[in-house]
């Protein structure tokens, strides 16, 4: 049974007494046909009384409009309520099936919804390695994700609508969210065409464990994995993605092996740590095309990016 059926992930959830305690809200999603995404999250640091949000759009490998407000006040809604940050409005429509953002600026402007493809999973609990693990020690006691498609409308400066038509991913998480605990991470998000998708991220703590959130998602259900072989290529700078190289072993035997070529990044900064937002096109062995998350993450001083270490 999973940890989030006693708790309302989209409503208001109790802090423990851990001073970086975080509830957050995460969405992101591609139009392959618009070339058009975005990155958005919002972030409650209850224990520190603040809240923060990415607000990041692109299209055809260049941004068209970015919000990215830290240490903004604290705000006692939810998504349950109709949660509003920076003019950013998120909504539940249907509990844990259905939200929607909206944004209105006189540049910019959004109204777009995320319904469920696969149901939000909590993938920390599917993951199955235990209260001690890292990622559930210092990262998230509760980690749900699910694939959504996502449609609706964007309006840009000049007045053009684009009718967004596309995939992708909802996160939501409860619990401590101490980025001083991880040296570096890596992550892959791939939604493919022929209705796989894949939840498959690799941590190292500052003391060298390694902590993984995974699981494989596909006929209308979320099963666990049981191995991630990850390569990341990198660009000179060591933080950006190329590309990649992985296999995911799921709890059946069957390994997926993907590659992967960058679409876009946008870098997200604060204080000691940096995080690198990548959309990424995805490529199983047979062909099949997919799109979705890639994400790096580091922690400074500079420890490297986890290419010559082994798990």
């Amino acid at each position: 049974m999973s940890r989030s059926t006693n708790l309302d992930p989209e409503g208001y959830c109790p802090a423990s007494d851990h001073p970086r305690w975080n509830q957050s809200v995460y969405f992101n999603f591609y139009d392959p046909a618009e070339k058009t995404g975005c990155f958005i999250r919002v972030g409650i640091l209850e224990n520190q009384r603040e809240t923060n949000c990415w607000f990041a759009f692109f299209r055809d490998g260049k941004p068209l409009f970015t919000r990215i407000n830290m240490n903004l006040p604290y705000t006692e809604k939810r998504i349950a309520d109709g949660l509003e940050v920076a003019g950013i409005r998120i909504t539940s429509l249907e509990r844990l099936q259905r939200a929607k953002v909206e944004f209105e600026h006189q540049d910019f402007a959004v109204d777009l919804e995320w319904n469920e493809i696969l149901p939000m999973q909590d993938a920390i609990d599917l993951t199955q390695n235990g209260e001690d693990d890292g990622f559930a020690k210092e990262i998230a006691h509760v980690h749900m994700e699910g694939t959504c498609a996502v449609t609706g409308t964007i309006r840009l400066r000049d007045g053009t609508v684009l009718n967004i038509d596309g995939k992708g991913f909802r996160d939501i998480a409860v619990g401590p969210r101490n980025w001083d605990f991880i040296r570096h991470y890596r992550l892959a998000w791939p939604i493919f065409d022929n209705g796989l998708s894949i939840v498959s991220t690799h941590g190292t703590s500052v003391d060298g464990q390694h902590a993984y959130i995974r699981m494989i998602g596909r006929d209308g259900r979320w099963t666990p994995v049981t191995k991630i072989e990850d390569r990341n290529i990198y660009e000179d700078d060591g933080m950006t993605l190329k590309g990649m190289d992985w296999k995911v072993t799921g709890a059946d035997g069957e390994t997926h092996a993907f590659t992967a070529k960058r679409l876009y990044v946008w870098t997200f900064p604060f204080d000691t740590y940096v995080l690198t937002e990548h959309m990424m096109e995805y490529t199983l062995e047979d062909g099949t095309k997919g799109y979705g998350l890639g994400e790096c993450g580091f922690r400074f001083p500079w420890a490297g990016n986890g290419e010559d270490e082994t798990a």
